[in-house]
């Protein structure tokens, strides 16, 4: 299973780029560099000069795979959820309890992808990027613009995937959607706290009782409605 999915490329949304980047060695190069120059500088201090010296090419070879930052930071948040979703299809597909199915989509959501190798771009390496950036992503004036175009299409799938298990758990529990987005989003954000204002969760918390918790919030918040 780990050999599959680390040869696993995720498509997405190809109005996001102008060329796709697993098209040359020159793309690959773009997306591996940009990962860690964001990660040095952060998103607000990158840009493409930068990106285009530590990559060895011009200002002008970057642009024709992706008309700006931004697309490209929406480029990698798009290839993160989709993979996830990748490792939660593999994870799950011989299992039959909804409960299990549920446990192990809140696992991957707090520590990230169980089988995190892959051939294009570094998953963990990437969920480290996406703590610090996703909001990033998101939170703009053009979101409603970049909705109606499915920029979003792998965070929208990912979240389906697991309100149908919460569904499928229980019935009659009335926010599916709402609660996964919920632990979606607070998967990010809890580390990122953790990393960087310590002040507004339990310190040294770590990946395993964010586990703990997940499952506390989920399963008691649907036992509400059983």
């Amino acid at each position: 299973m780990d050999k599959i999915l680390q040869r696993v490329r995720v498509e997405v949304n190809e109005n996001i780029y102008l060329k796709d980047p697993f098209s040359s060695d020159l793309g690959v190069d773009i997306v591996q560099k940009s990962m860690d120059m964001m990660l040095a500088l952060g998103f607000e201090n990158f840009t493409f000069k930068k990106l285009a010296q530590a990559v060895g090419c011009t200002e002008a070879a970057i642009y024709r795979y992706f008309e700006n930052k931004h697309k490209l930071l929406l480029y990698l948040f798009g290839w993160y959820w989709g993979f996830l979703e990748q490792n939660l299809v593999y994870c799950t597909a011989n299992l039959t309890s909804a409960r299990q199915k549920l446990e192990i989509a809140i696992e991957l959501l707090a520590k990230g992808p169980i089988f995190s190798k892959n051939d294009f771009i570094d998953p963990v390496k990437l969920r480290r990027l996406l703590t610090d950036e996703s909001t990033k992503a998101i939170m703009t004036k053009e979101v409603d613009k970049e909705q109606k175009l499915g920029f979003f299409h792998q965070y929208y799938k990912l979240g389906e995937r697991i309100a149908e298990l919460i569904s499928a758990y229980n019935p009659e529990y009335e926010f599916p959607k709402t609660l996964v987005t919920t632990i979606m989003e607070a998967s990010l954000m809890q580390t990122y706290y953790e990393n960087h204002l310590p002040g507004l969760t339990e310190k040294g918390d770590g990946h395993d009782k964010k586990v703990i918790f997940f499952n506390h919030l989920v399963f008691k918040t649907i036992a509400h409605e059983s």
